[in-house]
């Protein structure tokens, strides 16, 4: 009997699929550090500067977290494939589309009250 499971090597296809999905999440994080700067460089009459300064940290922090959550979550669909297990649910993705709604609804409120 087997005590430990022996990992086997994946379908090309189905790795760079899982690297392309990597890049991804990389490219999002830009983008969000992207927003944060344009908001903290061209964005000076959006808003008072406490308010921008709190979207300008949100805005990085997300981008950090994506950054984090991307890499974790090629790791662990790379082992699962090498493993030949299922693939775990991504659960954050309930709260990263919320919080973009939350955050889209408090951007536009900000934009028609200013």
């Amino acid at each position: 009997m087997k005590t430990q499971q022996q990992d086997k090597f994946p379908d090309y296809r189905f790795t760079l699929a899982n690297e392309r999905t990597f890049l991804a999440w990389i490219r999002t994080a830009l983008a969000f550090m992207a927003a944060a700067i344009a908001v903290d460089q061209l964005a000076v009459n959006l808003a008072p500067g406490m308010l921008r300064g709190v979207l300008v940290v949100a805005l990085g922090l997300t981008a950090a977290g994506l950054s984090f959550y991307g890499y974790r979550r090629w790791h662990s669909n790379e082992q699962a494939m090498r493993q030949d297990c299922a693939l775990p649910f991504p659960g954050l993705l309930l709260w990263l589309s919320g919080g973009l709604s939350a955050g889209i609804l408090c951007m536009l409120a900000i934009m028609v009250t200013a």
